[in-house]
């Protein structure tokens, strides 16, 4: 009886892996790809104008003090 108890166990072990192995796949790609949707939110307001113009003047007057 002991060694079914265990056979028992080690399928549901097995079973468990095989789900979480899936999920973790699954949430692998939705994070890539919210990554990836951060970064061109990110890409796109620092190539705006105010945020360029303001990044150089701060550029600027660290190379001036120097």
């Amino acid at each position: 009886m002991n060694l079914f108890k265990r056979g028992i166990a080690r399928l549901r072990q097995n079973i468990r892996v095989g789900i979480d192995a899936g999920m973790s796949t699954a949430e692998y790609a939705v994070g890539t790809i919210a990554a990836v949707a951060f970064a061109v939110v990110l890409y796109k307001i620092i190539q705006s104008d105010s945020v360029r113009s303001t990044l150089s003047g701060i550029i600027d007057s660290a190379l001036n003090a120097i």
